[in-house]
Order: C-alpha cells, then sequence, then structure tokens
C-alpha cells in the first residue's frame, strides 16, 4: 500500500533522499529547518515524526542525523511486493576487527556474509563494517551498527569515510581544506584528527548505508 504524504512531507523526504545521496548520510534537524526555511528546528522535528509516524523514516533518538529512510524512492508512490524484494537480496561480508597493515577484505576479518537488499543503500556497497565506539554518534552511527561500505580512494569534501591512518582504520566525515584532510568525529566527546603529509594515510572506502541490526552484537 502506497504511504500517503502531504507536499510537504514529501519535500523533507526528497531532501533527506538529496542529502544521503550526496553525503552518504541524512541531514540534521537544523539543516532541514534552513533548506526548507523553517523558524526552528523544532518545526522540522515535528513532520520528522509524521514522516516516522507513517513508516517513510526510522529516528533514532539523541543523534541529530539519526534519520534512516525505511522505503526505497517508489514507496510514496507505490511499495513493491515482498516477492519482489526478496529476489533483489544480495550477499554481503561483515567484516570485524581489522588486524593492523592487512587488507580490510581479508577472509581472518569477515564474520559472516548476510542476504540485504540493494534498495536500503545509497550505492552497492561492497561490504558491511562493524562500527566499533561512538565517535560518530551524533551521525546515528551507533557501536555495533553494520556501516555499508563502498571500496573508494576517492571521497568528496563531506563525506562520511572509511580511512586507514597509520595502523589504524577508523570511521570519519572527510574535511579537505587545500592540500589538508581532517577527519571529523560527529560526537564532541571526541577530537578531529588531522592528517599531516608525512602519515601513513589512505582512504579505504564510502559510506553508502546503515544497518541497525541489534542480533548480529
Amino acid at each position: 500500500m502506497a504511504i500517503k504524504l502531504t507536499e510537504r512531507q514529501q519535500q523533507i523526504l526528497d531532501l533527506i533522499r538529496q542529502n544521503i545521496a550526496n553525503t552518504g548520510f541524512p541531514p540534521t534537524r537544523a539543516e532541514i529547518a534552513r533548506s526548507l526555511g523553517f523558524r526552528s528546528a523544532n518545526a522540522a522535528e515535528d513532520h520528522l515524526r509524521a514522516l516516522a509516524r507513517k513508516g517513510a523514516i526510522e529516528l533514532t533518538a539523541g543523534a541529530s542525523r539519526g534519520i534512516r529512510l525505511l522505503t526505497p524512492a517508489s514507496d510514496s508512490e507505490s511499495a513493491p511486493s515482498s516477492a519482489v524484494a526478496s529476489i533483489a537480496q544480495m550477499l554481503l561480508p561483515i567484516v570485524g576487527r581489522v588486524a593492523a597493515g592487512s587488507p580490510i577484505l581479508a577472509a581472518e576479518h569477515v564474520e559472516r556474509e548476510i542476504g540485504v537488499e540493494p534498495s536500503l543503500f545509497t550505492q552497492t556497497p561492497d561490504y558491511l563494517l562493524r562500527v566499533r565506539g561512538s565517535s560518530m554518534r551524533d551521525a546515528g552511527i551507533l557501536d555495533g551498527d553494520l556501516l555499508a561500505v563502498k571500496k573508494a580512494s576517492e571521497a568528496r569534501n563531506g563525506q562520511i569515510v572509511v580511512a586507514r591512518l597509520g595502523d589504524e582504520v577508523t570511521v570519519k566525515r572527510l574535511q579537505r581544506t587545500g592540500g589538508t584532510y581532517q577527519l571529523l568525529p560527529e560526537n564532541p566527546d571526541f577530537h578531529p584528527i588531522i592528517v599531516s603529509p608525512h602519515d601513513d594515510f589512505s582512504l579505504e572506502g564510502i559510506a553508502v548505508g546503515l544497518i541497525r541490526n541489534t542480533p548480529l552484537q
């Protein structure tokens, strides 16, 4: 059954999809308010709650970017059947802790493989990385979540990336100013990481979605 949305709700849903397509993650309430001319972030919050009640999105309490799309773009017009959805599933490896200096997709890092629907992601991912810690909490990325990652050696400014810095693999938002890179957390308890020209630094991939699957933890 199609989800019936008001014109304003559809605008917000389209904005969320566009932001995810451009950066890999949803906008904050303040960004929604600014883009659509609301007087405050509270007005955006009211519309988001209405979208959540209608089953178009899921909200994560306490996270400024804690918005997850529950339906593909066509669902506000017509919902696909469960049979079609199941056929579309693809198998992705879940990557756990990554040993220093070894490839992310090395066999010893893969916990298992699971079937997922491609419509959950903005681009087709290559693997799911199990998130460790809370440095990206305010982007709605929580400890134990499965971050969908597309392998890439380059990323746009502001995208959430998987980066290798020395012996560590980390998930952060990429900020590039001139020739300088910073890896920004989404949690005020953590400090930005400034990448110097002498650091052993490389991009492993870009985030293209998120799965919150508690039973797998």
